[in-house]
């Protein structure tokens, strides 16, 4: 059908120009970086161009055809899959070659000041734990939301989830959507729209992490979509529960198994770094595995208790209804702090 439209009613494309089209999909992966896929609309796209897509740049570094198969050159009317973008574009973005890297940069970075000068005016962030009572006190009427995802395909279903537990006092609104790393850019965008920023498989990078905490923009991760959506669900309903975040206090290696009938196995240790506590939770580790999440239940330096043992020192430790220790195993020793 596709070709008998374009036949009956002459559409054509020139392809000695440069090219330009839009981006149909983008993912940051851990081995290649930036894939992009591409339709290329005009022009033809060949083996490093400079691409101009949305706010991201880069130069062509490999070409792949819809079987995967490496091409020098993209017409008219042809997906390829790009690599060597710096960041990952919005899928809908449209692309155009440009002549070199700094004319590439040097527009988006009027594009990003004319963004922030139409962002001007910085205000407070609100967070899911406050945002109950600044809702009961009419400071809130729409609740701002960044939304980051790994992928371009999961922004979609997440976006029409979250904006569907709008209320009558206070509407969800998705004010910008992207794959790929938050950023500093992101963490401004929240700070000018007092916003909070929902992470879906994505990472914040250093100075995102950096910026929002002096700023107290929060960061919410999640890697379940339903989690997301009920705790904003909760947050509205002022029922939100504190997060808390695991502190590593230090690693204790088992040198040796001593079987005692009332009290169970006791491994002799070695701390290996950190300073171990009676109270704290441990990790049994085994290799990369973790056999056990329990509890300290005794912690001995020779035949005294004591309440911490620091690092290079020997000491005997029994486990919390856990008993199937080996020699080598790894007790990770950690507590729970809340982080809002």
């Amino acid at each position: 059908s596709i070709l008998l439209v374009a036949e009956i009613q002459d559409l054509k494309a020139n392809p000695d120009r440069t090219a330009t089209g839009a981006v149909i999909e983008a993912e940051l992966t851990t081995t290649r970086g930036p894939v992009v896929t591409l339709l290329v609309q005009r022009g033809t796209l060949r083996l490093g161009d400079v691409l101009v897509a949305g706010d991201c740049t880069g130069k062509m570094k490999a070409l792949f055809d819809e079987h995967g198969k490496s091409v020098t050159t993209v017409g008219p009317a042809t997906p390829a899959k790009v690599l060597g973008m710096h960041q990952v574009p919005t899928a809908g973005d449209t692309f155009h070659t440009v002549e070199d890297e700094r004319s590439a940069r040097t527009e988006v970075e009027e594009r990003q000041r004319e963004r922030e000068i139409a962002l001007a005016g910085e205000a407070n962030a609100v967070n899911l734990d406050s945002l109950f009572g600044e809702l009961s006190s009419g400071k809130v009427q729409e609740l701002n939301l960044i939304l980051k995802t790994d992928v371009q395909g999961s922004i979609e279903p997440i976006k029409h989830a979250l904006e569907r537990l709008s209320i009558p006092t206070v509407r969800v609104k998705v004010i910008h959507t992207a794959s790929g790393t938050i950023t500093e850019s992101d963490v401004m965008l929240a700070i000018a729209s007092k916003g909070i920023i929902i992470g879906f498989n994505a990472k914040p990078d250093a100075g995102a992490k950096k910026l929002a905490g002096s700023s107290n923009v929060e960061i919410r991760q999640y890697s379940i979509i339903y989690k997301a959506v009920e705790d904003i669900e909760l947050a509205l309903n002022g029922m939100l529960e504190p997060v808390y975040e695991d502190v590593i206090d230090g690693h204790a290696e088992v040198r040796q198994i001593f079987k005692v009938s009332r009290l169970g196995n006791i491994a002799g240790c070695m701390v290996r770094d950190g300073t171990v506590l009676r109270n704290d939770l441990i990790r049994v580790l085994r290799g990369t595995d973790v056999l056990a999440e329990t509890r300290c239940a005794n912690l001995k330096r020779f035949q005294d208790d004591v309440r911490e043992v620091q690092n290079g020192y020997e000491c005997g430790i029994s486990l919390e209804s856990y008993n199937a220790i080996e020699e080598g195993d790894i007790f990770e020793f950690y507590h729970k702090e809340r982080v809002s």
